[in-house]
């Protein structure tokens, strides 16, 4: 099992920035891909990026030259930076984990923290 506890959500004008941290913990060494999506209300939830264990990184248009993901894999953390905010980011934000078990897939999902970016 791997317990996923999200922070760094708030509410921030348009053109500011934000940055998300998610720590995993529990059995984490079978850890490979971590992202983040988002669901605003109404839609459904949408991949903002996601990060392999090798550190590809790949992303959402929308946010492509705006967000950046990373990872500290000693931290067992993924973060997300949120720069040039917009309104339509607004939205709660999850983290996102696989493990790799041999073979066998296993995903686990954070609580969601919130995000609003006022014009």
């Amino acid at each position: 099992q791997v317990q996923l506890v999200e922070s760094g959500g708030g509410l921030v004008q348009a053109g500011g920035s934000l940055r998300l941290s998610c720590a995993a913990s529990g059995n984490t060494f079978s850890i490979d891909a971590m992202a983040w999506y988002h669901q605003a209300p109404g839609k459904q939830r949408e991949l903002v990026a996601i990060i392999t264990s090798g550190g590809s990184t790949n992303y959402a248009d929308s946010v492509k030259g705006r967000f950046t993901i990373s990872r500290d894999n000693a931290k067992k953390t993924v973060y997300l930076q949120m720069n040039s905010l917009k309104p339509e980011d607004t939205a709660v934000y999850y983290c996102y984990v696989r493990e790799n078990r041999g073979g066998a897939y296993f995903t686990y999902w954070g609580q969601g923290t919130q995000v609003t970016v006022s014009s």
